[in-house]
C-alpha cells in the first residue's frame, strides 16, 4: 500500500517513509491510496483476542511494509508493561441505553496515550526500516493532551526529540503542570502567547518552510509531526473502533452485522476520522455524530457544508474541542470527492478567507455517514450532573459533549442501534469543572485538594500519573510570542 498527497503533487511513499515525515511536501496530509476490506469473519474473530492481538492484525492492513513481526512488538511495548490501568487497555462500560468506549486508561488519562504510545514505537521502527540517519525533532501544537501524551511517548527514544507548544492560558490546570513537569533529556515545552489555531497554525508553517527544513538538514535534523496530520498517529485510533465492536459482540449486546453508531467529541476531526476509516474497510456502522463546544465550526459545516472560522473563539471548561481549524478535515473530503484539485482549492481559501463551501452534492455524501451537534458550558455541566445522578457515572467536561449529543440524537432519530460514547479523557483531569457540575463547593482549594475531592465522590480512583504532580519539580516555564515559535525550534534543534 502507498501513502499519496490529499493536495495531490503525485508523491508516493511506503507507510514508513509517511510516518517518518509527517506531512506532504505540498502542505497536505498523507492518506492510504486505498482502504482495505475486512469480512464479518475478520470481525468475529476479534471478540477472542486482546486489545494488543485485534490491533496488530488491524494495523497490519495498512502499514503493509511492517512485518507482523515488528507491529507486534510496537503494540507489545506501546500497550504493555504496565503502561494501562486496565487489562483491556481500552475497555467498553455499559448502560441501559448506550456504551461508554473509555479511552483513557494510559499514562497520561487521555485518549491520545492509545496512539502516542503506539506512534514512537512505529516510528523508531521506521528510521530503522528506512536507514535514516537525522534526528527526528517532532514539533506539537497542542490544545491539552495531546501534548503530554506525545512528550510521554517520546520521552528518551533513540534518534528522536520533540518539542510542544500549547496556548497560554488555554489549557486545564492539571494539563499545564503535565507537560511543564515533564522529565526526558530530548523534551521540550513552550507557552505561546494565543489560542491553540495559532499554535497549529505556527507549527504548519514551519513545517511548509523549504529554507528552514533545509537549514534543519546541516545541523542532521528532520522535522514530523505527533499531531494527528501524521498518519503514525492516526492510524492506532482505528483499532478501538473495531474493539468496542468485537466487545459488545462478546458481551452479547450486539449480534454480529448489526450496525452500531459512535458519538465523538471533536476538535481536529482525527478521532471521528479513525471512525470514518473502520466504517470504510467495513466495521458496520449507521452513523458518526460529531459533538462539538460552543466552537462549533464543525457542527456548522457538517450542517451547511459551509467552512467558517471567522468567528469568536471561546474558551470553555472543553478546552481540548477549543479549535476552529479541524485539520484531518482535509483528509475526510479526500475520501469523499476523491479530487485532489478541489481538496487543495478549498485548503487554499480556508488560509486566504478562512472559510470555503463544498457544495450541496459533497455536503448530502457526507451527512449519510455524519452528524453534528453541541453543547455550551451551561449544558456540559448540567449533562455530568445528571449522569452522575443518574447513572453513578462521573463523565469528564469532553465525553459529557458526547453523552448529551447521543442522548439528543437517540431522541429524535428514535434510534434503535446501540450508541457508543467515545469517552476521551478522565475527569481527574477536569475536576475543577466537573466538581463545579457536581454541585460540590471548591472554594479556595488547589489542584491536588480538587483531586482528592473529586476522589471522594468517584468510583474510579486518582491515576497514578497526576497523583505524581502532586511533588513533581517544574520543569518547563517558558512563555512566548506566537511568531517566535520557528526561533524556539532552532535553538532546540542545536542542542545536543
Amino acid at each position: 500500500m502507498k501513502y499519496i498527497s490529499t493536495r495531490g503533487n503525485n508523491q508516493e511513499m511506503t507507510s514508513a517513509e509517511a510516518i517518518i515525515a509527517g506531512l506532504a511536501n505540498d502542505g497536505g496530509l498523507f492518506v492510504p491510496d486505498e482502504i482495505p476490506q475486512v469480512s464479518m469473519e475478520f470481525i468475529k474473530q476479534l471478540a477472542d483476542l486482546s486489545y494488543q492481538e485485534r490491533a496488530a492484525s488491524i494495523l497490519g492492513r495498512f502499514l503493509t511494509d511492517y512485518t507482523q513481526e515488528e507491529l507486534k512488538g510496537c503494540v507489545s511495548r506501546a500497550y504493555g508493561d504496565g503502561k494501562f490501568d486496565c487489562e483491556a487497555v481500552a475497555p467498553v462500560t455499559i448502560f441501559d441505553k448506550l456504551s461508554v468506549l473509555e479511552l483513557w486508561h494510559g499514562p497520561t488519562s487521555a485518549f491520545k496515550d492509545m496512539a502516542l504510545q503506539l506512534l514512537p514505537q512505529l516510528l523508531s521502527t521506521a528510521l530503522k526500516k528506512t536507514g535514516k540517519k537525522n534526528t527526528v525533532l517532532i514539533l506539537v501544537a497542542t490544545s491539552g493532551d495531546t501534548g503530554k501524551a506525545a512528550l510521554e511517548g517520546f520521552k528518551d527514544v533513540d534518534q528522536t526529540k520533540i518539542i510542544v507548544f500549547y496556548p497560554d492560558n488555554g489549557v486545564s490546570r492539571i494539563q499545564r503542570l503535565q507537560m511543564a513537569t515533564q522529565q526526558g533529556g530530548n523534551v521540550a515545552v513552550t507557552a505561546i502567547k494565543g489560542n491553540f489555531d495559532n499554535a497549529q497554525s505556527g507549527v504548519k508553517a514551519i513545517f511548509s518552510d523549504k529554507a528552514f527544513a533545509e537549514k534543519l538538514d546541516t545541523m542532521g535534523v528532520s522535522l514530523s509531526s505527533a499531531n494527528s496530520i501524521n498518519w503514525g498517529r492516526l492510524v492506532p485510533q482505528i483499532v478501538y473502533y473495531f474493539s468496542a465492536y468485537a466487545d459488545l459482540l462478546k458481551a452479547g449486546r450486539i449480534s454480529l452485522g448489526d450496525k452500531i453508531s459512535f458519538t465523538v467529541p471533536t476538535g481536529n476531526f482525527g478521532d471521528i476520522l479513525a471512525g470514518y476509516y473502520a466504517m470504510r474497510m467495513g466495521l458496520p456502522v449507521k452513523k458518526l455524530i460529531c459533538a462539538s463546544n460552543s466552537n462549533n465550526v464543525l457542527t456548522d459545516f457538517l450542517n451547511t457544508g459551509v467552512y467558517d472560522r471567522n468567528r469568536e473563539f471561546f474558551k470553555t471548561i472543553s478546552p481540548s474541542m477549543d479549535i476552529l481549524i479541524s485539520s484531518n478535515l482535509e483528509r475526510l473530503l479526500y475520501h469523499v470527492t476523491n479530487d485532489a484539485a478541489k481538496v487543495a482549492g478549498w485548503m487554499k481559501e480556508l488560509a486566504e478567507t478562512g472559510r470555503y463551501d463544498v457544495g450541496a452534492e459533497v455536503l448530502k455524501d457526507i451527512q449519510a455517514v455524519f452528524s453534528a451537534d453541541w453543547s455550551d458550558d451551561e449544558v456540559t455541566s448540567k449533562t455530568i450532573n445528571q449522569v452522575y445522578n443518574c447513572k453513578s457515572y462521573i463523565p469528564d467536561t469532553h465525553t459529557a459533549v458526547a453523552w448529551e449529543a447521543a442522548r439528543k440524537h437517540i431522541i429524535q432519530s428514535e434510534n434503535t442501534e446501540e450508541m457508543v460514547v467515545v469517552s476521551t479523557a478522565s475527569p481527574y483531569k477536569f475536576n475543577e469543572s466537573v466538581l463545579t457540575a457536581l454541585g460540590e463547593s471548591i472554594d479556595g482549594m488547589d489542584e491536588f485538594q480538587l483531586l482528592d475531592k473529586l476522589a471522594g465522590v468517584n468510583s474510579n480512583p486518582i491515576p497514578a500519573g497526576l497523583e505524581s504532580l502532586k511533588n513533581a519539580q517544574i520543569i518547563h516555564s517558558d512563555v512566548i510570542e506566537k511568531d517566535e515559535m520557528i526561533k524556539a525550534v532552532e535553538t532546540f534543534a542545536a542542542c545536543k
